[in-house]
């Protein structure tokens, strides 16, 4: 019974991957950089910068 819950575990960490994994990672970037871009004089080039990023992690291979 405790082979069938690791296959289980294990065929569910597969289909989590890709790209489900990179939201994870991007969606609070971008609602940082939302939070961020109150600032008045920064703001708005901190954003910019950090959505350049989330960007960037959301066009990764995996």
């Amino acid at each position: 019974m405790k082979i069938i819950k690791i296959l289980l575990l294990l065929s569910l960490a597969l289909s989590l991957s890709g790209c489900f994994l990179t939201k994870i990672v991007s969606v609070p970037m971008r609602v940082g950089g939302a939070v961020v871009s109150i600032v008045p004089v920064v703001g708005n080039t901190a954003h910019d910068t950090i959505d350049t990023a989330a960007d960037f992690v959301d066009d990764a291979p995996f």
